[in-house]
């Protein structure tokens, strides 16, 4: 059975896409930490991040670079930071979260209510700072 981002990636879920090559997706996180929050996953389902094939979990990270930069130009904040937890979803991701200070990822806090006129707005302002 198909993880919930799988059907993101084959188009089955819609999602607020930021970056997408033949290999890996980034998209928004829909229950953000804060704005800009922004997941990274490969597109070929794999559990667990360190089960993640070598060339695969290093072209993640290259890929998510850009995306982090972009972010960190979208979105007034110190730093992004890099989060791996994998228990939501049993599929490899990444979290690019904009950071001011360490609270700032702390998982069991309250998420963000966006409306998707806000979401569109802050995926317009990422992507236009995309390389």
């Amino acid at each position: 059975m198909a993880t919930i981002f799988s059907k993101i990636v084959n188009g089955e879920i819609p999602a607020y896409k930021v970056a997408e090559n033949d290999k890996y997706f980034a998209f928004l996180d829909i229950k953000p930490l804060v704005k800009g929050h922004t997941l990274v996953i490969p597109k070929k389902e794999i559990d667990y991040i360190f089960d993640v094939p070598d060339d695969i979990l290093s072209g993640m990270l290259v890929f998510a670079k850009p995306i982090a930069k972009a972010i960190e130009q979208a979105v007034p904040c110190k730093r992004i930071a890099i989060v791996t937890l994998g228990l939501e979803v049993p599929h490899a991701h990444i979290h690019l979260i904009p950071i001011n200070s360490e609270s700032d990822i702390i998982f069991s806090r309250p998420r963000l209510q966006m409306s998707p006129a806000q979401f569109e707005e802050i995926l317009q302002s990422i992507t236009s700072k995309l390389k």
